[in-house]
């Protein structure tokens, strides 16, 4: 069952990425569709970070990883570069993690 169900999943995968090929580049080109596009990215790695930052199976937690996050957001807001922002939340979380 797990086979059929990857096969049958990598086929649509495929199936969509080729129908992409064939959307006229018009439709692909108009405003509205742009800005969502822009957004998308945004909306899933907000949702990513909510996933793995503050739940736990189907609780929320609050612990080390919401001490790197909020140092990662302050690193953001004050203009760190990236490699800044990734290794301060890790420290902050691995030295919170520590201590408790």
């Amino acid at each position: 069952m797990m086979w059929t169900v990857l096969l049958g999943t990598s086929v649509f995968c495929f199936a969509i990425k080729l129908l992409g090929h064939y959307i006229p580049e018009v439709w692909l080109s108009h405003p509205r569709l742009q800005r969502i596009n822009a957004l998308v990215p945004i909306s899933l790695l907000s949702a990513l970070i909510v996933a793995q930052g503050v739940v736990v199976k189907t609780h929320i937690v609050i612990d080390h990883r919401l001490a790197g996050i909020a140092v990662a957001l302050a690193a953001l807001f004050a203009k760190m570069p990236f490699p800044v922002v990734v290794v301060s939340a890790a420290v902050t979380s691995a030295v919170i993690f520590h201590l408790h």
